[in-house]
């Protein structure tokens, strides 16, 4: 051979070159096979591009609006959560235990049309994008396919700045990073969150906090990858955050699946410059919000899948902690179980300004609370808001810019709300269900039935504290553009125009 080589031209060698590399083609898509003590789901089987994909179980909220809107009962439902990286359109096979007689593919967006043969369902992804498979109506323990891209500059196991986890199971009660460090989860990784022995604490806004799981603090820290990080081992009556920034700089969460967080899943306090990307949270406790931003500057969050219990992308500002400016979500795809969407407050201590919301698909809005609000109740000014080509597949409350007292106030003057846009929204009603109870705004919390198909308010607090200069345009409810009629306003609003 090595003769034959010789004598060969520089073309042949690289038409041998070429051959070879035509016999190995690289592969569009990429499965991490389960931890083997993790037990799986048996309710679909996923296969993408002849791929078999492991098909996790996580708990969500119960799809009975009474103990869903009470999560210390105990109860809950099981979703299915498949996950994939691919470069290249690939085609997704789901098989069910029961003949299909209707499948639903959200978001509606997305445009994907799937294909039925008896119990086989098959779709085409042409790009990374989160998608849940509803099968025979069935909405509530739905089956959630993760379609990640493949990942950049995968950190080197052996550089002493990398916390690397690779593919099995790892237990983890509690660790912080500081300057230049970063937490990798490998595809098939699978953290277990446990208890410290010794539960210590660490000061947040004043208060002592159980420590998170996981700390990042200092400037330059990261955590990221394709693995699972999972607190269901953590008992109830704890509340541990899962992710915490907390007064860093330049920080990348990105990647990672969360089962089950045990409180606000990602809180960002007092930090600058983060970046929260293909973040995937599945929760259905008490207070298990999704991205918490307070007292921080210049955010993006983008490509995330939210399935939380309380709000999933909020935004906050606490008394001496400093101001939020500058925050952008898109291209999110939430599941609202029980507060908001996407909105700002209730704590506001501090002015929040330059803060956007836009391309983002809410694909089920069963809470009490509103789909998209700016809900005030304490002292500072919120504005320069815009909600940006937001389309929601169901709302009951779908939008409110709200100055008031509530359970959650902290300070004796109100606030301003100013310079809020709604714009290209687009709404259908949710059906009314009379067993669905809410709380009116106001210190007592009172109960009401939500009756309303997609109510819209803006209430200021008095002729001092104003909600003002609000544009409603395009803004589409049931096909129609909505009128200044169909919003509730009192007299504490002002300068309203609908386009």
């Amino acid at each position: 051979m090595i003769k034959q080589l010789k004598h060969m031209t520089l073309l042949g060698i690289l038409l041998l070159v070429v051959s070879a590399c035509a016999e190995q083609p690289v592969s569009k898509v990429k499965v991490y096979p389960a931890p083997k003590e993790i037990v799986l789901s048996k309710k679909y089987k996923v296969t993408v591009e002849d791929q078999q994909v492991p098909v996790y179980s996580t708990k969500i909220p119960p799809d009975n609006p009474i103990p869903r809107l009470n999560p210390n009962r105990g109860e809950f439902g099981l979703a299915s959560v498949a996950s994939l990286d691919m470069n290249a359109a690939v085609t997704v096979t789901v098989e069910s235990p029961e003949q299909v007689h209707a499948v639903k593919i959200l978001p509606t967006s997305y445009g994907i049309t799937p294909m039925v043969d008896g119990t086989k369902i098959t779709f085409q992804l042409t790009e990374p994008g989160h998608v849940t498979v509803e099968v025979n109506g069935e909405w509530h323990e739905s089956l959630h396919i993760l379609a990640n891209p493949f990942e950049k500059n995968v950190p080197n196991p052996d550089d002493p700045n990398v916390i690397y986890f690779g593919p099995g199971l790892h237990e983890v009660s509690q660790l912080t990073i500081s300057d230049g460090q970063t937490i990798y989860l490998a595809g098939g990784a699978y953290i277990r969150c446990t208890v410290p022995e010794q539960d210590d604490e660490i000061e947040i806004r004043g208060h002592l906090r159980k420590k998170p799981t996981f700390i990042l603090e200092g400037n330059n820290v990261s955590i990221r990858g394709r693995g699972i990080i999972d607190q269901s081992t953590i008992p109830k009556k704890i509340r541990r955050y899962t992710i915490l920034a907390h007064k860093a700089e330049d920080v990348t969460i990105e990647g990672v699946t969360i089962f089950d967080p045990s409180h606000w899943t990602i809180p960002i306090q007092s930090c600058d410059k983060v970046h929260v990307d293909n973040i995937k949270i599945f929760g259905w406790r008490g207070n298990a919000d999704g991205v918490d931003i307070t007292s921080s500057s210049d955010l993006l969050v983008e490509n995330c899948f939210m399935r939380t219990f309380d709000d999933a992308v909020v935004i906050k500002s606490f008394g001496g902690y400093g101001e939020v400016n500058n925050v952008h979500t898109r291209n999110c795809v939430v599941w609202n179980e029980l507060a908001h969407a996407l909105s700002i407050g209730a704590e506001v201590h501090e002015n929040i300004s330059n803060v956007l919301f836009e391309d983002c698909d809410v694909i089920h809005d069963v809470g009490r609370e509103t789909a998209l609000r700016v809900y005030h109740c304490d002292d500072a000014v919120i504005s320069g808001v815009m909600f940006d080509n937001i389309r929601i597949e169901e709302a009951r409350r779908l939008i409110s810019c709200w100055i008031g007292k509530t359970r959650w106030t902290e300070t004796e003057e109100r606030g301003h709300i100013k310079n809020v846009t709604f714009k290209n929204i687009t709404a259908t009603s949710a059906p009314i269900d009379t067993s669905l109870t809410g709380f009116q705004d106001g210190p007592d919390w009172k109960p009401y039935t939500i009756k309303d198909h997609a109510s819209m308010e803006l209430v200021g607090y008095d002729a001092e504290h104003l909600v003002e200069d609000i544009l409603f345009d395009n803004v589409i409810l049931d096909g129609k553009k909505v009128e200044a009629k169909q919003v509730t306003t009192n007299a504490f609003v002002k300068d309203v125009e609908f386009k």
